[in-house]
This record gives C-alpha cells, structure tokens and sequence, in this order.
C-alpha cells in the first residue's frame, strides 16, 4: 500500500496518519512495525514516531510474506469472478468445500487459490469472509491480506455486506414474501445438523431471513432469499421448519433426482472494497445443474434485475 503525503497529512506522525486516516487497528499497527519491511518512507524504515512531510513516499507491506503452512497447493477447476490486491471472488462449485477440514485436505477452495498464487509466486493464506455449505454453489469473498481481512469482517458485523441466495424449495404455499426469525441451535445429537429453539434456550442463536417468492410451478417455488444473520444452516434450516424445505436437500428435506445437491445457490453479494469503501454488487451466474434445474419448473421465468 502506497501513499504521497501532501496538503494535512504532512506534519502528522506515521502512526497518527496510520490511525486516523487509515483507520488501522493497533493489532494492524503492531504488525508492520515488526516486519523488516513493514513502514516504509522513502524506501528507509522508519518507526511510528516519524513525522511525515510534504513529498514523503510512504509504503506498508500488508500483503503477506510468507505462505500458509499445512495448507497443500491443489490444481482444481475455481471460476474467479473478480480479483485485485486485496480480495478475491470465486464462484465456488457444488461438491467442493470452502476450507480444509476432516476428510477434505485437498478438495477445497483454499487448496485451490493456494495453488492459483503459488504459480504466480505470491504467498498466499486463505481469509474468507464468508463461507458456503459444500453443495452450496456460489460466490465467496476472499481477503487477500491481514487489512482488508480486518475491514471485511468489520463490514460483516455491522451488516454492511449484502448476499442474496437463489432457492428451489419444496412446496408452494409460502407468502409472496416474508421474514422469518426464528433462532438457532445445534441439536444435541450432531455437531453438524441445526434446528428451530426458543430464544431461551441456552445456546440460541438469533437468525433473520428475509425472502420472496419469484415463480411457482410444480409443487415447488423460486426464492430470493437474503440472510440478514450468518448462522450455520441458516436458510436450509429456516425454509424448512416452515414445510418447504429446499429441494433435494438430504439432511433438512429429501434428495431428488431433478438435482444432485441442495438446490441452492450463493447469487449476489453486496459489499464496501476494503481500500476505497465504494460499494461492489457482485454477480455468479447459477451454474450448469441450477439452471438445468430452473429451465424444467420455469420455463419462461426470467430473474429480474433487482431481487428485492
């Protein structure tokens, strides 16, 4: 990250500057102080005490020096929709998880950009800002360094990122639109499958989505459907509990054979860009079995250009 001091940041004290103007987290800070290479001005390392003045070329190595360990380079087929410095947009395919986990070390999403970087010599270590279930399609935003990692995931937590999924559920009764809130728990039997509580329930979890119904046709319905929380399962769980469950889900609902997975699929995703704060609206075309999917129960439905 490169920066020419002029006009009111001269005079000011690197970390001032790297505080107020950047807003950096004294955790952010801490870490480029201790790099070799970490606050650079005039291409000389300098400490947070340094006074800018006017002219003055200041450089900070937020990208990463060093590569994640344990975690193994894998050439696997990953669109990417998007990709500059400091994220990264995948259009993650079914079937293949997010992070390595038991029984998936070299399947993943970050076996694959650990290969994609390491082929153009960048060290690379895997920061999503979202995740999505295995046979969940759809897009993912990857942070590509410690700065934009730390922004995003602040973004998340004041709602400042947007996502809409697209859904296929099971059963046509719902509302044109509607918002469920029901809290989350695991179930005591398994650390993976989650079900409806009570806000009291000691470990509950508020979950809020919002959704609308875009076409019904055989017994099943085309939602929107945006997470306003970010719990595990969320819409599986949620569109189940109200008897649509999506279709072809094997854990909440019942496999079909019109579709090999949950007939879900991560659409869009509204988010601030780490560096300019300007607002990104991203898009991943529903792949080959989603619209395979669509085009039998919908024959003439087009998705409109704003979902909500």
């Amino acid at each position: 990250m490169e920066f020419h001091i002029s006009g009111t940041d001269a005079g000011k004290p690197v970390g001032i500057f790297l505080k107020l103007r950047l807003s950096l987290s004294s955790k952010m800070i801490k870490y480029l102080k201790y790099r070799e290479d970490g606050i650079l001005v005039n291409g000389e390392r300098v400490t947070v005490r340094r006074v800018l003045q006017p002219g003055d070329h200041l450089s900070l190595a937020i990208c990463d020096n060093t590569a994640q360990a344990r975690l193994e380079p894998i050439e696997l087929e990953l669109p990417i929709l998007y990709e500059d410095s400091d994220i990264v947009l995948p259009n993650k395919p079914a079937k293949m998880p997010t992070h390595p986990s038991h029984d998936h070390y070299r399947d993943t999403v970050a076996n694959a950009l650990a290969f994609r970087y390491r082929e153009m010599g960048i060290p690379f270590v895997f920061r999503p800002v979202n995740r999505l279930d295995r046979d969940t399609s759809g897009l993912l935003l990857i942070a590509r360094n410690k700065l934009a990692a730390g922004r995003l995931t602040s973004a998340m937590q004041a709602g400042k990122i947007r996502k809409i999924y697209l859904a296929v559920l099971q059963g046509d009764h719902l509302p044109d639109s509607g918002r469920i809130e029901k809290p989350l728990h695991r179930t005591e039997e398994s650390i993976i499958v989650r079900e409806v509580c009570t806000p009291e329930t000691p470990d509950a979890e508020p979950a809020v989505t919002e959704y609308r119904v875009l076409a019904r046709a055989g017994g099943c319905s085309l939602v929107a459907a945006r997470p306003l929380t970010g719990r595990t399962h969320q819409l599986r769980v949620h569109f189940a509990s109200l008897g649509c469950p999506i279709l072809s889900d094997d854990l909440y609902g019942t496999p079909d054979n019109r579709i090999p997975r949950q007939a879900l699929h991560a659409y869009s995703l509204t988010f601030p860009h780490p560096t300019t704060g300007k607002f990104f609206t991203m898009i991943a075309p529903p792949p080959t079995d989603f619209a395979t999917l669509l085009a039998s129960l919908f024959p003439n439905f087009e998705l409109p250009n704003d979902l909500f």
